[in-house]
């Protein structure tokens, strides 16, 4: 039986999941820039990507090299394989950092519910994307600024939250 803590750490990884299929690096990015954050204590700081300034500079660089790829005509769908397939990675890298962070230690749950979020987060994007352009009638590079905004703040949130 679970506690709230942990059904709440859960649903942090479910979530972070979910934003990884809008942005497949900046879950992991946010996660990164709040290495030594004390709310998130957990054994995913002693893991490589994240405990040393190299691989913390690398998801970094890689998060803004997507922000601006994700706006070019030429990158492929989110939805297409093998596109999908590092969404679904990277949520459950997310998803696993995450679940280290309770008492209890969640990296297996937390990476199977990051890579299903992704799933989830990669095909809900991709269709409201289409859609608020469609109904906008906006370019699809101002419809995917508005999903960077909210990608990015929906992990802040989600990997502040205490």
């Amino acid at each position: 039986m679970s506690t709230k803590r942990e059904q709440r750490t859960l649903a942090r990884t479910l979530a972070l999941g979910v934003l990884t299929g809008g942005r497949s690096a900046t879950p992991l990015a946010v996660l990164a820039l709040n290495h030594d954050r004390k709310s998130l204590s957990g054994s995913w700081q002693q893991w490589k990507l994240f405990s040393t300034p190299l691989g913390r500079g690398v998801l970094v660089a890689s998060a803004v090299g997507e922000l601006i790829g994700d706006k070019l005509p030429a990158t492929p769908s989110r939805i297409g394989f093998p596109a999908i397939l590092g969404r679904i990675a990277s949520g459950a890298v997310a998803g696993a950092a995450l679940g280290t962070t309770g008492r209890r230690n969640l990296v297996v749950e937390g990476a199977i519910l990051g890579g299903v979020g992704a799933i989830v987060g990669s095909f809900v994007g991709w269709a409201a994307r289409k859609a608020v352009g469609g109904v906008t009638h906006l370019p699809d590079p101002v419809v995917a600024l508005a999903e960077d905004a909210a990608t990015i703040a929906g992990a802040v949130k989600v990997v502040t939250a205490d």
